[in-house]
């Protein structure tokens, strides 16, 4: 299951590559769903954020469903979009009654800036799967060669695929794009051994 959260698109992006790497591992059903927004309309016309897509809108309880979870969501002073954060809000009765406990987990994310949260973001989201008893997948530096890019600005880190969003017109480029679709198929990798062996 991929849960993401996008204003501008960029982790939407993402997401879609993140799914056609999970499809790619025989026996694997990867589903895209994202988070119910919490900005009305006119706040998000005069932002300048499109609409959303057609992907269906998540509720907590589905999460309980998934044999993996692959987190989506773009950054907001060094964390999760509030967005993102209120949907983890409302996972309490799954957290009291462990229903998440076990299942892995990874993140993806956009961030504005260099300096933006290209690793804090990841790290500050991790505590939301560790008091579910998540087991977090990061893609470490199974990317290879990309994960040592120095030519081109690259989003992403260890902790999992992303992009720099700058001042909303940079899309995710062709290595970006390539490493989501890697984490996608790293993830679904694990998470298909760890179905097999419960």
């Amino acid at each position: 299951m991929i849960s993401y959260y996008s204003m501008y698109g960029h982790v939407a992006k993402l997401a879609e590559e993140i799914q056609k790497g999970a499809a790619s591992v025989e026996g694997v059903e990867a589903k895209l769903w994202q988070v119910p927004e919490t900005l009305p309309a006119e706040v998000l016309g005069k932002m300048g954020a499109p609409p959303k897509s057609d992907v269906p809108i998540i509720a907590p309880n589905d999460l309980a469903e998934a044999d993996g979870l692959l987190l989506g969501f773009p950054t907001r002073f060094g964390m999760m979009a509030a967005q993102f954060k209120a949907f983890f809000d409302a996972t309490g009765g799954l957290w009291r009654s462990q229903q998440l406990a076990g299942k892995p987990a990874g993140i993806f994310y956009s961030t504005g800036s260099q300096g933006g949260g290209q690793e804090t973001t990841p790290l500050t989201a991790i505590t939301q799967l560790v008091h579910h008893g998540m087991i977090f997948v990061p893609i470490g530096y199974t990317f290879g060669a990309g994960m040592f890019e120095m030519e081109n600005v690259k989003g992403g880190s260890p902790y999992g695929a992303g992009t720099f969003a700058g001042d909303g017109t940079r899309q995710p480029s062709e290595l970006e794009l390539q490493q989501a679709f890697h984490q996608g198929k790293y993830f679904a990798g694990i998470a298909k051994k760890l179905k097999g062996t419960a």
